[in-house]
């Protein structure tokens, strides 16, 4: 018997592990690489008033004070829905995570960079949390995914400028 319960609880934890490092529209990334430096990047990630200018679903985005921990903002999409969220996370020229309340669930938004043999590697992840996951997922999840490659570009080509 407790053979089989530590089997089970093996390939339980196994599969978990597995989803994790599967993209769907309740969690997915985009990762790419520049020749620009990770500062130019950081910097582009924590202008906030221009995040309009590179993130292709913003119509506008504001910050009240200083970009770092606790910090709060509002983001306007395009088609004028206004997000309030926080910096729930922050590591000074190296990642930052974004919390926006929804109704019974969050979205995450966390942008991570390192060096790697001269090149900065860039990575967006975006995932959601709550009783309302599923929902908000099956509502923006694919055109949040389907946008991140083009948004990734337009952070790259504005570094390498």
């Amino acid at each position: 018997m407790r053979l089989l319960l530590l089997i089970f609880s093996t390939l339980t934890v196994m599969a978990l592990q597995a989803q994790e490092n599967e993209q769907s529209n309740k969690h997915f990334w985009h990762t790419s690489e520049t020749s620009a430096s990770p500062e130019k990047i950081w910097s582009i990630w924590t202008d906030v008033p221009h995040w309009k200018q590179w993130d292709s679903g913003l119509k506008d985005a504001t910050l009240e004070g200083a970009f770092t921990i606790n910090s709060k903002g509002v983001i306007t999409s395009l088609e004028g829905r206004r997000s309030k969220f926080k910096i729930i996370a922050f590591e000074k020229g190296r990642s930052y995570t974004l919390k926006t309340k929804l109704p019974l669930g969050s979205l995450y938004v966390k942008r991570y960079l390192n060096s790697d043999k001269g090149k900065t590697v860039f990575t967006h992840e975006v995932w959601f949390k709550g009783l309302t996951k599923g929902i908000f997922a099956r509502a923006f999840g694919s055109k949040f995914r389907n946008m991140l490659p083009e948004v990734l570009d337009n952070i790259k080509r504005r570094a390498e400028k």
